[in-house]
């Protein structure tokens, strides 16, 4: 018989369900993906670390758990809610039951809960923190989640980035792009170094001069749990690149990074964007794109408004939050969105290719000179 487990959210709310996963108790911040597939990918990426997802696909876990689709080593959520969960599975490819993969990495989970009545409650009240317990009663879970901290204003990277440096691609590519590595996804540096780059992964405190000694073309800030102004360590790394006048691309932290490099605030969101489906709009081609996307926080629209640095290149089309900026006078992009789109659509890998553009003309130009 399936063990009973139990969800809290911090305002009060309790719902009943079934566990799964490991027995246990997790806490962290409560949001949803609106993607139909892929949830293997969403619990590997980094970018969720502390966050307990709820799926708003309806059966989760039919087709397995199957190692090549992770984008980390590990899942990185600190809890899962679904409403049906299926331990079986029909793909061939996959190598065990979901149900075992998420017991084997320690994931606490709960189904059997209408998480559409769930996602139309967060997307009224807002993102906040709750609990799963398969061990806990409601009485006790109501003590534990006040020690569960508040996103806004945690720093998170370094609990997710790389513990030394490592080398992605082939040695032999003409360009060299450094990686800051903030809780980079695994399909992120793939992108790079299929379009011919040689990456370097450094971890999320190293100093500009670190990178800088490796004599890069061009620097990326990457993806990565928590609030972007908790991380001035990586406010000043991106303000040193932009020095450099070397071409810098920054994805979702790293495009929020890039802004409060230049002096734009960020701010957090209700809810969020989480999903495989979001509408963009390319001000620039005045093309339509959909999205995969996964952050809480957002820039600031009225700050850029104001500023005499910054361009913004995209929006998006369900609520006009900033996707996508450009500064005026650097070779620096960044778009809130995930253009390798592990899971989710490829209407946005064009962005890499501009990336790389901008590396070889300057490449060029340095051979010429």
């Amino acid at each position: 018989m399936q063990k009973k487990a139990y969800l809290l959210l911090a305002d009060g709310l309790l719902i009943e369900g079934k566990a799964i996963g490991k027995m246990g108790t997790s806490g962290g911040e409560i949001c949803f993906n609106t993607g139909m597939t892929g949830y293997q990918e969403i619990y590997t990426d980094p970018s969720y670390f502390g966050q307990i997802i709820v799926n708003t696909t309806a059966h989760i876990g039919n087709y397995g758990a199957y190692d090549a689709d992770q984008e980390s080593v590990r899942p990185t959520i600190a809890g899962l809610v679904v409403n049906e969960f299926s331990a079986e599975y029909s793909r061939k490819s996959a190598t065990e039951s979901l149900q075992s993969y998420l017991e084997r990495h320690g994931v606490v989970g709960i189904t059997g809960v209408d998480t559409r009545k769930l996602v139309r409650y967060i997307r009224s009240k807002g993102a906040m923190n709750a609990i799963i317990s398969s061990e806990l009663t409601p009485e006790e879970l109501a003590k534990e989640i006040i020690k569960v901290p508040a996103m806004d204003g945690l720093e998170l990277s370094t609990r997710v980035t790389t513990d030394e440096p490592y080398l992605v691609g082939d040695p032999a590519s003409p360009i060299k792009v450094a990686i800051l590595d903030l809780g980079i996804k695994k399909s992120i540096a793939s992108n790079l170094a299929s379009r011919g780059c040689y990456c370097k992964v450094f971890p999320a405190r190293t100093a500009f001069e670190e990178m800088d000694a490796w004599q890069p073309d061009g620097y990326f800030i990457s993806n990565g749990p928590g609030d972007p102004s908790a991380m001035g360590y990586a406010v000043e790394t991106v303000q040193k690149a932009l020095d450099s006048d070397k071409p810098l691309f920054g994805i979702c932290l790293g495009h929020q990074l890039l802004a409060r490099a230049s002096g734009i605030s960020t701010y957090k969101m209700h809810h969020g964007h989480r999903g495989l489906n979001h509408p963009v709009k390319n001000l620039i081609t005045g093309r339509g794109e959909m999205t995969s996307q996964n952050h809480g926080f957002a820039v600031d629209e009225k700050e850029i408004e104001k500023s005499n640095e910054v361009d913004v290149t995209h929006v998006h089309l369900n609520d006009a939050t900033i996707m996508g900026i450009q500064l005026k006078n650097k070779r620096a992009f960044s778009v809130q969105y995930h253009p390798e789109a592990s899971p989710g659509p490829h209407d946005s890998r064009y962005l890499f290719d501009q990336f790389i553009t901008l590396i070889r003309e300057g490449v060029r130009q340095t051979v010429v000179a």
